[in-house]
């Protein structure tokens, strides 16, 4: 992942070209963010129609909580509102 670094003289020359600047970067990670997400949900509709076609059920509890406790872990309470968002994204709402 690319990182932009304050550059000291930038902020203090020119603090509004410096906050467009992190602004653009703010910018590209979303778009990765957007990409990541839209390859998340294929790739679980995918194992969705899959355990469907082998009569499995539509999910699995367990799995579920795997992911919003490393969500939880690593970003904290918002950080599992956003798995969870993620997994309704992915299989739709209970």
């Amino acid at each position: 992942m690319n990182t932009v670094t304050a550059s000291p003289a930038t902020a203090v020359d020119d603090p509004s070209a410096r906050i467009g600047e992190l602004r653009s970067s703010i910018d590209a990670c979303d778009a990765e963010i957007i990409e990541l997400v839209q390859r998340r949900l294929a790739i679980s509709h995918e194992i969705g129609a899959v355990r469907a076609a082998s009569g499995g059920t539509r999910l699995s509890l367990s799995r579920e909580q795997q992911v919003l406790s490393r969500f939880r872990a690593a970003l904290g309470p918002d950080g599992a509102a956003l798995g969870m968002m993620l997994l309704r994204q992915g299989r739709g709402r209970l």
